[in-house]
């Protein structure tokens, strides 16, 4: 008689869930996050935490949904829907914040967070205490953080405005949230390069690629693109490497193909080239860097 075969756990289509703000003009937030999610061959499911009336110039007009809303969307999602991975941008309350702190921990998801805290155009995005509850009780629940260089200096409590400085800032942020960091290095405008600092498991890497002349807004939405395509990949079960080289590739050609969406006002768009050889990861060393393409 025919040994029977034990059962094994059914494969679901890659699903990513995004929690964050909806930006009305689509360049960032969750209509970003779907469009990237998209782009990767993920299903894409969301819980929004707050409507926008922006465009990419400016915000107008924030409205923030109840805790008990952003809950009950989440709840909705995963009650039925096979999620690998999420992502967090804006979210606006104290509320919220506690209501994705509980789902985090109830579906144990696996959370690249990004914290939003002020927009592109200079508009603060939450209350002081929702950013505060984000750095003390969210952050260190995350698989990856995503701060860009002014959110790397306030929750560190301190200035950083140099490539050392920002390579210690990675450790530092990792150190403390005990979690793994991609510092964005997009303030920074020196050099011919577009550097992020990563810091896995207490080893800090260099991300470069090219940096591009853009035309007018063409950059709104790098962050929620960049952190949205790290949820994606870890939803395809991509490798910590692969994950943050492939993001920035997909962050760089979507800049370098971005469209005109209005009159000298232009969008980033999922690309249709691969620039995967663009971009260059390195162990970072003082001043000695270890040079390696995928």
């Amino acid at each position: 008689m025919a040994k029977k075969e034990k059962n094994t756990p059914k494969e679901y289509y890659p699903c990513a869930l995004t929690i964050a703000g909806s930006d009305s003009g689509g360049g960032a937030g969750i209509e970003a996050d779907l469009r990237t999610f998209n782009a990767f061959g993920v299903y894409g499911c969301a819980a929004v935490t707050a409507v926008t009336a922006q465009n990419p110039e400016a915000v107008t007009r924030i409205d923030v949904l109840p805790g008990a809303s952003v809950a009950a969307q989440i709840d909705a999602v995963m009650s039925k829907i096979a999620v690998r991975s999420a992502k967090t941008g804006m979210l606006g309350s104290v509320e919220n914040v506690e209501a994705v702190i509980e789902a985090v921990k109830k579906y144990k998801l696996k959370v690249v967070c990004d914290p939003v805290m002020i927009s592109t155009s200079g508009c603060q995005l939450q209350s002081n205490d929702a950013t505060e509850k984000i750095i003390k009780e969210l952050l260190p629940r995350a698989l990856w953080v995503t701060p860009n260089i002014p959110e790397a200096g306030f929750i560190l409590g301190k200035e950083i405005s140099s490539p050392r400085e920002y390579a210690e800032a990675a450790l530092a942020l990792a150190d403390k949230l005990q979690t793994n960091v991609v510092l964005k290095g997009g303030h920074d405008d020196k050099g011919n390069a577009a550097v992020d600092y990563v810091c896995y498991k207490g080893k800090v890497y260099t991300l470069s690629s090219p940096k591009l002349q853009l035309p007018p807004c063409a950059s709104h939405g790098t962050g929620c693109t960049m952190s949205a395509a790290m949820a994606a990949l870890t939803a395809l079960t991509f490798t910590w490497d692969e994950t943050v080289q492939d993001a920035k590739a997909f962050v760089f050609g979507s800049l370098r193909e971005n469209v005109e969406i209005g009159e000298k006002i232009f969008g980033m768009y999922p690309p249709t080239e691969d620039t995967l050889g663009f971009i260059e990861m390195a162990e970072y060393a003082a001043g000695k860097n270890k040079s390696g393409k995928r």
